[in-house]
């Protein structure tokens, strides 16, 4: 039996292999770079068609709607299409207790309360019945976060917005390329929202966001809304007048051509990194006390981020939070930099749970009372049990590093009885 590395054994994964780049970039992103460069078409709203135009286009066909807007990044792509579709001061949007922050303050800068979901104890992502028990005469929206790439129940969900007449945002942040049901998510919901920030499966050059939609009435707004409420039109004079309440959230076209860039190598990515993956899971499955994510017979996961849940029960005495962090240590001695993706439930974290917004308390002074702690049973129980892998799988030739992790974490797992030392309060 090997030595643990955290007490002077030979790491796992050796430290020059430790560092993977994302994204990766080729002399192709170069040149797309530099012809925008060459162009001198480097605004939004530059005379003529420039590279956001074709990227628009490019990712509509991609999701399968009529419709995609370029803007400046994935955070204000759902509050665009949030105002969009009519969100505003008195609404509730329910948005799932487990995710970025930004699911949450999209909601908050329409002046619209978020109202948490817990989640699904499985695919992590909202649970139907919860949001439903959630649901008040003021709800507007639901957000429906694809949480780590893997699409979440929006047969069930769209089934439950119909009934009580909300509208859906897909946050597809983390999801590029998922499918549910043979269709892409993006085009499940009334409009979906797309990061496309550098360190997502579809990368651009820094931060960028992407509004789907089939609704041609909403995509004109969320078009109108990125640029100050003005029509501008490709080869027509500006003419400086805003038809209706905008922000400044333009996708430049240096990114457009980057990101287009990368969706041309997409598919062969995206192909390898499922066979690495794959190949990676089937190894872990075989530990005991070790939950991998799955993958339900309807979908398709982007593998944005992986979560590995671990059971207490296979440590005898050990309490999730602290076998969560033993293994932390252990592994990342071992050279595998697994770590939380969220400390706590979005209704725990301060921004939400101190009530922060505008003046006057706006828009919490017309909510009710908060949550009680524990609200969120499920999503409390996947943080406290719960550790991921974020980025370095993206790469596409990362098959031999996961294989690597892979050895890590069986090393540690012959060492059960220094875990549970580790683990287990005395």
């Amino acid at each position: 039996m090997s030595r643990l590395a955290v007490f002077g054994g030979t790491a796992a994964v050796p430290r020059p292999l430790r560092s993977v780049p994302w994204p990766v970039v080729t002399d192709a992103d170069r040149a797309a770079v530099s012809r925008v460069l060459d162009s001198g078409a480097l605004v939004c709203n530059a005379d003529g068609e420039t590279e956001i135009a074709e990227l628009e286009r490019r990712w509509a066909r991609r999701v399968e709607v009529g419709h995609c807007v370029g803007v400046a990044n994935g955070t204000i792509a759902i509050a665009l299409a949030l105002a969009g579709l009519g969100v505003g001061p008195g609404d509730e949007v329910i948005v799932p207790a487990l995710s970025f922050a930004a699911s949450g303050l999209a909601a908050l800068h329409q002046m619209a309360v978020p109202v948490f979901a817990d989640i699904d104890p499985v695919t992590f992502n909202l649970d139907p019945a919860d949001v439903e028990r959630r649901i008040t005469p003021r709800t507007a929206a639901i957000v429906v976060v694809h949480l780590h790439g893997l699409p979440a129940d929006m047969d069930a969900l769209m089934a439950l917005a119909r009934r009580h007449g909300l509208a859906v945002v897909e946050d597809a942040a983390q999801a590029h390329g998922a499918t549910l049901g043979g269709r892409p998510v993006g085009g499940l919901g009334h409009a979906g929202a797309f990061s496309i920030q550098v360190t997502k499966n579809l990368p651009t050059c820094g931060e960028g966001g992407l509004v789907t939609t089939d609704d041609a009435a909403l995509a004109r707004r969320v078009r109108l809304a990125r640029q100050f409420g003005e029509d501008i039109e490709p080869g027509t004079p500006r003419d400086y007048l805003c038809e209706s309440f905008g922000w400044n959230a333009k996708l430049n076209p240096v990114q457009a051509a980057f990101a287009g860039s990368q969706l041309d190598r997409f598919d062969d990515y995206e192909k390898q990194r499922q066979a690495n993956i794959e190949a990676f899971l089937q190894r872990l499955r075989e530990l005991p006390g070790i939950r991998v994510p799955g993958v339900p017979a309807d979908r398709t996961h982007a593998w944005h981020v992986l979560r590995f849940r671990f059971d207490a029960a296979a440590v005898p005495g050990a309490e999730p939070v602290a076998l969560r962090e033993a293994l932390r240590r252990l592994l990342r001695a071992e050279g595998v930099p697994v770590g939380q993706y969220q400390r706590r439930s979005l209704a725990e974290q301060p921004v939400f749970r101190d009530r922060l917004g505008f003046g006057g308390g706006q828009p919490w002074s017309s909510a009710g009372e908060p949550p009680e702690p524990g609200s969120h049973p499920v999503t409390d129980a996947v943080i406290a049990d719960s550790l991921v892998l974020a980025r370095n799988h993206l790469h596409p030739d990362s098959g031999p590093l996961l294989q690597r992790y892979a050895d890590a974490f069986e090393k540690v797992w012959e060492h059960r009885d220094v875990l549970r030392a580790m683990a287990v309060r005395p």
